[in-house]
C-alpha cells in the first residue's frame, strides 16, 4: 500500500513533534519533511521532496499560511493543502478555501478527526472541522432560516439508520462517537455518512448538515 506523504509547516517545535508522532503512528501515512514556515516549505518543494498533502499553520513568521497557500497555487505545485490552526475566524476559513485549501481544522481537533481528514483529502475530498461546522450551524439557526419547506425523508430514500446518523452528525459527534452510540462499526458509520452526502447531493459534510437544517431533517 502506497503511503500518503505529508509535509508539515508549523513554527512551534513541540506542536510539530506531536503532530509528526501522531501521523507516523498510522501505517498509511509518512511524514517526508517538516518546516517552521512557508519559505522553508517552498524550498523543500523546489528540492522535489515527495509530498501529497501539505499541513500548514496560518500564524508563522517569514511566510504565514495564507501567503503560502497563495504561493502553492500560483506555482502550481501538485499538492493538496490542509490548514491546521488556532484561528476559527470565518474570513480565514473562506479565504483558505478560496485560495485552494482542501481542508480547514482548528488545533483542538481530535486525533481521529485529523486522520479522517487526511484520508478524506487524499481521496480528493474537502473537509471543514466539526467545531467550525457547528459554529456556522449556530449562526444559521440564530439567523432564523426559513425551514418551512421541509423535505420528506422518504422522498430522499433515507433509511431510519441514516436519519439517526444524520441527527448525531448535527450534534457534532465524530464517526467514532456515533459508532459507539449506535453500536455500529466506524466503517459502517462512514458508509452511512457517504450515503447521506450522495442522496442529498451535498458536496461534503458541512453542506450536508446545512441541507438538513434548512430542510427540517434535523433541529
Amino acid at each position: 500500500m502506497e503511503k500518503i506523504k505529508i509535509m508539515l509547516a508549523e513554527d512551534h517545535l513541540v506542536v510539530r513533534n506531536g503532530i509528526r508522532l501522531l501521523l507516523e503512528s498510522q501505517s498509511n501515512i509518512e511524514v517526508t519533511a517538516e518546516v517552521s514556515n512557508g519559505v522553508e516549505m517552498l524550498q523543500r518543494l523546489e528540492q522535489n521532496v515527495p509530498v501529497d498533502i501539505v499541513i500548514t499553520d496560518l500564524s508563522m513568521l517569514e511566510m504565514d499560511g495564507l501567503n503560502l497557500i497563495n504561493e502553492l497555487k500560483e506555482r502550481q505545485f501538485p499538492v493538496k493543502i490542509i490548514v491546521l490552526t488556532m484561528l476559527n475566524c470565518e474570513l480565514h476559513v473562506a479565504t483558505s478555501f478560496q485560495n485552494g485549501a482542501s481542508a480547514y481544522l482548528v488545533k483542538n481537533v481530535s486525533a481521529e478527526e485529523l486522520i479522517f481528514c487526511i484520508n478524506h483529502v487524499s481521496k480528493g475530498g474537502k473537509y471543514l472541522c466539526e467545531e467550525i461546522v457547528m459554529k456556522l450551524i449556530d449562526k444559521l439557526i440564530g439567523n432564523s432560516l426559513n425551514t418551512t419547506n421541509q423535505i420528506d425523508p422518504e422522498a430522499l430514500d433515507l433509511t431510519e439508520r441514516e436519519l439517526e446518523v444524520l441527527e448525531l452528525l448535527g450534534q457534532g459527534l465524530t464517526n467514532m462517537e456515533i459508532a459507539k452510540n449506535l453500536f455500529l462499526s466506524k466503517r459502517t458509520v462512514e458508509g452511512h455518512r457517504q450515503n447521506l452526502i450522495e442522496k442529498t447531493q451535498s458536496k461534503n459534510t458541512p453542506s450536508l448538515i446545512k441541507f438538513a437544517v434548512v430542510n427540517g431533517l434535523i433541529r
